[in-house]
Parts: C-alpha cells; sequence; structure tokens
C-alpha cells in the first residue's frame, strides 16, 4: 500500500526543509529521532538521520530536562529577526498559552523564504504530560488560515479522514488493517477533504 497522504506530506516537507536549508530549530523536539533528545524517540523516523549530517540542526525545549541544545520559550524566541532559515514545530501549539504569538515569533525570526513544518491536532484526545505541559487547544482549518495569514505561502494536508479518526478515538486503530480499510472508505467517500479530521500538517514559507 502506497504511504497515507498525511503521511507522504510530511516526508516530503522533511526532505524539502534539510534539502534546501542549513539551519533547522525543531521547536519541541518534535522529529524524536534522536534518543536522549527529548520525551519521545520514534524509530520509524530514523530516515530522517542522513539528512541531519548537512546542516545544523538543533533542538529547541522551555526546559533542559530532555537536554536540548536550546533553552528558550517559544513566546519569545531567543533569536533575531530575520536571522533563521527553519523551524519545525510538531504536536506543539497546543500545548502553550498563546499559539497565535507562537506563530508569529516563528514568523519573526525566519529569514524571508524560511520554511515552518507544523503539526497541529483537531479532533484529538486530551494528552496532557504532568509536570511538563498542559494541553489548551485544537485547530481547526479555518484556525490554521487566520494564525498563519502573514505567511506568504501555506500548505495544509489533514491527517485520517472522519472514518478513520472516529475510529481513532475510540481505540479501535490498534490493527492495521482497519487503519487501511479505513483510509480506504475515506477516499472513496471523499471523506478525507472533510473539516472532521485527526489534525493538520501545515507547511508554511514566509
Amino acid at each position: 500500500m502506497n504511504e497515507y497522504l498525511w503521511d507522504k506530506f510530511f516526508r516530503e516537507k522533511v526532505i524539502v526543509t534539510f534539502s534546501e536549508k542549513k539551519r533547522i530549530i525543531d521547536i519541541g523536539g518534535g522529529l524524536r529521532v534522536l534518543q536522549g533528545r527529548g520525551n519521545r524517540y520514534d524509530e520509524s523516523r530514523q530516515w530522517i538521520i542522513p539528512y541531519l549530517k548537512n546542516v545544523d540542526y538543533k533542538i529547541l525545549d522551555p526546559v533542559s530536562d530532555y537536554h536540548p541544545d536550546i533553552v528558550g520559550d517559544i513566546h519569545h524566541l531567543p533569536f533575531h529577526d530575520n536571522s533563521e532559515d527553519a523551524f519545525i514545530c510538531i504536536a506543539v501549539l497546543e500545548h502553550v498559552e498563546n499559539p497565535a504569538r507562537a506563530i508569529q515569533e516563528m514568523r519573526r525570526a525566519l529569514k524571508p523564504g524560511g520554511y515552518c513544518l507544523l503539526y497541529v491536532p483537531f479532533l484529538y484526545y486530551y494528552h496532557a504530560e504532568t509536570g511538563y505541559y498542559k494541553d489548551y487547544w485544537r485547530f481547526t482549518d479555518d484556525a490554521i488560515r487566520f494564525l498563519a495569514r502573514d505567511f506568504s505561502r501555506v500548505e495544509i494536508q489533514a491527517v485520517r479522514g472522519a472514518l478513520g479518526t472516529w475510529l481513532y478515538l475510540a481505540g479501535l486503530m490498534h490493527a492495521s488493517w482497519i487503519a487501511r480499510f479505513a483510509y480506504w472508505v475515506d477516499c472513496a467517500f471523499g471523506k478525507l477533504r472533510s473539516k472532521q479530521v485527526s489534525g493538520y500538517w501545515i507547511f508554511l514559507t514566509k
């Protein structure tokens, strides 16, 4: 089976970012590719490792607990205006008090033509982590377009369709065949284009 549309989008945008930009700030360490450098590790993303060799890849986190390269607050990023090539910010904005300010800060710090790869949830379960972060927000397609309105280019890819989202929330997506079936049904009935989705990958260009 080919990649799900959202996985393909993520892969393509990671490759574009790491191929075209030289300094990349991963806010929250959401790529999860380096063990001991974040609160999560995802073995399935090891394909990204070779791309790290040719860039200045830094992890930023608000606390030092998980050994980031930079300790900083996304509401007040420690970078000069127009100074950074790219930001990655995966599953972070739902956990910050002011996501609008966070997006404005990333745009401020990006060079003209800089990239920002984001992931935000919409229909998704509560997932705070005690002592580390709370869970404040969910984002519709309308909200994303409003928050990203000052970027020159906005690309959005929904994650899961309506059936896939419902099954995921119901805890019924553990078997791969169920996920494939839900994907087929959502494709067949145009539900991947609905607004009832699990979340969104977003690629922004300043």
